[in-house]
């Protein structure tokens, strides 16, 4: 191939790629179904709610910028409770995306250590792998476990995240998602924490594509 045809090439390419971003431009983002998190089920497993799901005053919702959000305690028979968090964004294009807690909770005075990963079983039989951190503000020390999940995937790595935001925009217009949080109280051994995180996580991978689509 000589380079004028290469130029013409390269040339036709470009228009191409440019039709194709203007028309993604006129089209917008693809429009999903789902249920409001408010609706989110009260019982998952052995979990139940636990009290009122907690607002978020207008100062916090204006950083967080989140379409939808649930903060809600659930506890067991047994006593363990755990917090549950799902910051839902509609779409990615207009600026707005998910929060980490690791840029979050230590302006809120918590102290993060023990950075890891654990892994669950989801209800499909999928094993999800997500962020893992012992937090802690004064007395208070919970273990904690993320994750970002939308579009079908549950990934830990937030640049991932943003990767694969990136490609499913292009390929199904969409860049909704969530970031999951669930924080349990560390009363006993971090292992045990683990276990009562874990296993409210993978319970609430059953009920969240109808709150996060697939």
């Amino acid at each position: 191939m000589n380079s004028t045809m290469r130029v013409a090439l390269l040339f036709v390419l470009i228009l191409a790629g440019g039709a194709l971003v203007n028309s993604w431009a006129y089209l917008g983002e693809k429009p999903v179904q789902r249920k409001a998190l408010k609706e989110f089920p009260e019982e998952i497993g052995t979990w139940h709610k636990s009290g009122n799901d907690q607002i978020l005053d207008d100062a916090t919702l204006k950083v967080l910028r989140a379409s939808d959000y649930l903060i809600r305690d659930f506890r067991t028979s047994q006593g363990q409770i755990a917090n549950f968090y799902v910051g839902y964004y509609a779409t990615q294009g207009d600026g707005s995306s998910y929060h980490s807690p690791l840029n979050c909770l230590p302006g809120s005075g918590w102290i993060l250590s023990e950075p890891g990963r654990a892994t669950f079983t989801a209800a499909d039989g999928r094993d999800v792998t997500v962020n893992k951190y012992v937090i802690q503000n004064g007395d208070y020390k919970s273990l904690m476990l993320y994750w970002y999940q939308g579009r079908g995937r549950a990934v830990a790595s937030e640049y991932w995240g943003k990767i694969y935001t990136v490609i499913d925009s292009v390929k199904l217009r969409r860049s909704d998602g969530a970031m999951v949080r669930v924080t349990v109280p560390i009363s006993g051994s971090e292992a045990d924490a683990l276990r009562s995180a874990t296993d409210l996580a993978a319970g609430a991978t059953k009920a969240l594509p109808e709150f996060v689509p697939n």
